[in-house]
């Protein structure tokens, strides 16, 4: 089979399987090497020190995987109506439960509502890759990636011809929006590229203008120290006052510069069930977080993304979350 038929062969398979996007990028550096030293030179990653690791390997995957002859990318759509649409944007949106009393809530980012994207989407790579081994008689080496390994994958996804990397730094496909995960297989087999796709933002800076923190130093880069994802996942201190206070109600991730973008409007919904949650899971009391023990802690975030951030962290964002509401109330009172 020529390697253009192994490309439509993978991409006829994937659709199948439910993958929204499937791309191929040859194995190699990187486009963007030179931006990424950089990036990380300027400090931007924050206290994520896990990001200094292994920056050739996230150059260049073949100083990690010598074998690889190209990296087939894909994309899963979490895309849902939020589970708290009914109810406004209001932090207290939902009376009490038989109290007839508004409670406070917090915001969690839409791709962590259901269950853990690691999980599903593991599944579905394997899937396509027992599908590739099934079309393709011949032994080969293949390794399936989901977020956790030493690559880049907006890059990947990039030059996969996946989507482009929107000024806010995720990546965007036209019809598909940017919510969406995104999942490699890593193989030695030869496999045609795909070219990539072109920059589509234009003059637009949504995003970068609804950032509540200024976490974009200028279009296309993100200062993660300034991004409200970053401080209440990432950072496992304090957060200075500053920031803070710029907040609002997001405990754990923010979709403030995705939810703007004009792609965004009329993104499609996820056909995937298991990544739907609750208005509890979208919209946490803090009262609840605030007070809730560590067992009770774990048994909430079991089996989803949600464990990323730990404990004393979720009691954190939470008591950031209420102070930044009552301090909105005040404020609107004494107006």
């Amino acid at each position: 089979m020529s390697p253009d038929q192994r490309s439509k062969s993978i991409k006829r398979a994937a659709l199948a399987l439910n993958f929204d996007r499937c791309g191929v990028a040859a194995a190699g550096s990187i486009p963007r090497s030179g931006f990424v030293r950089e990036w990380l030179g300027n400090g931007y990653a924050g206290s994520m020190g896990y990001l200094h690791r292994h920056v050739e390997s996230r150059i260049d995957i073949r100083t990690w995987l010598p074998w690889a002859e190209c990296v087939i990318v894909v994309a899963l759509n979490y895309h849902r109506s939020r589970p708290d649409a009914d109810h406004g944007e209001g932090s207290t949106a939902e009376s009490g439960a038989g109290d007839g009393l508004d409670i406070a809530r917090g915001r969690v980012a839409s791709y962590a509502h259901g269950e853990d994207y690691h999980v599903v989407l593991r599944e579905r790579l394997e899937a396509l890759l027992l599908e590739m081994r099934r079309m393709f008689p011949e032994t080969f080496e293949a390794r399936i990636c989901v977020d956790t390994s030493a690559i880049i994958e907006r890059e990947l996804a990039a030059a996969a011809g996946v989507g482009w990397i929107g000024k806010n730094t995720m990546v965007l496909d036209p019809s598909l929006g940017s919510f969406f995960f995104l999942g490699e297989i890593v193989t030695d087999l030869r496999i045609a590229p795909d070219a990539p796709m072109p920059d589509h933002c234009g003059t637009c800076t949504r995003c970068l203008e609804a950032c509540p923190t200024d976490a974009f130093p200028s279009p296309y880069v993100m200062d993660a120290r300034r991004c409200i994802s970053y401080l209440t996942i990432e950072h496992r201190g304090e957060i200075e006052p500053e920031p803070a206070g710029k907040m609002g109600d997001w405990v754990f991730g923010c979709d403030d510069c995705q939810t703007v973008c004009p792609f965004n409007s009329h993104a499609p919904e996820s056909a995937e069930s298991r990544f739907a949650g609750s208005h509890d899971d979208a919209r946490p009391p803090l009262g609840v977080l605030i007070a809730e023990s560590e067992a009770d802690y774990k048994t909430r975030v079991r089996g989803k993304a949600l464990d990323r951030a730990k404990f004393q962290m979720w009691k954190r964002n939470a008591e950031i979350a209420m102070r930044n509401q009552e301090s909105s109330r005040s404020g609107s009172s004494s107006a």
